[in-house]
């Protein structure tokens, strides 16, 4: 394990990147849920790699202990395509985590990961996946967003990563992941898309 002094990369925030704000959110709902919300994270945040499909996205943590997430872990993440990059650990709690990208990851930004009960329906977990990033540099959002192959493979691993910590939760899913996009763009107007 190392000390933050030890890191090389630099974080890499949505501000330094190109083109529009893209947030993102992914999400699940489980009725009946066999596990809590944080005893559900924990199990998501003590073995990341298992949730994300390997053939996809492969987490491999490279900064860090196994077995326990802490703010300044790092992941290094082999990406289908050439979209390879690493991210840090920011915020850790009991029921959420979240990312930050370093330098060289095709996004700039931070992804978070949080697991809680709906208000209006106790009985009802809801697994969200939330991100804010806007693609590193022109050539990657020409590439990325506009050709679309990152985007739909993006799609596809946190789709997936919703549907195993759901079968990890217990209960019943009620319906498939919801997949939204909301694209700020410079002016300030945002566009919403609901991918059903």
């Amino acid at each position: 394990m190392s000390d933050s002094s030890s890191h090389t990369q630099a974080e890499q925030p949505a501000s330094t990147g190109s083109g529009p704000l893209l947030e993102r959110r992914y999400f699940i709902d489980v009725a009946r849920p066999q596990h809590p919300p944080a005893q559900l994270m924990a199990q998501v945040q003590a073995d990341v790699p298992h949730f994300s499909p390997d053939a996809l996205a492969n987490f491999k943590k490279k900064e860090g202990s196994d077995g326990l997430l802490k703010v300044g872990d790092e992941f290094s993440i082999t990406i289908l395509g050439p979209w390879d990059g690493c991210v840090r650990v920011t915020e850790v709690s009991a029921t959420s985590f979240e990312f930050i990208t370093l330098e060289g990851h095709p996004e700039a930004g931070r992804i978070r990961f949080e697991a809680h009960l709906l208000d209006e329906r106790p009985d009802v977990l809801r697994f969200e996946i939330r991100s804010w990033a806007r693609s590193r540099d022109g050539l990657v959002a020409f590439a990325y967003d506009t050709l679309g192959g990152g985007k739909l493979l993006q799609e596809a691993t946190w789709v997936e990563f919703c549907q195993r910590v759901a079968q990890a939760c217990g209960g019943q899913a009620l319906g498939e992941v919801v997949v939204e996009t909301f694209r700020h763009d410079e002016s300030g107007h945002t566009d919403h898309i609901r991918h059903d």
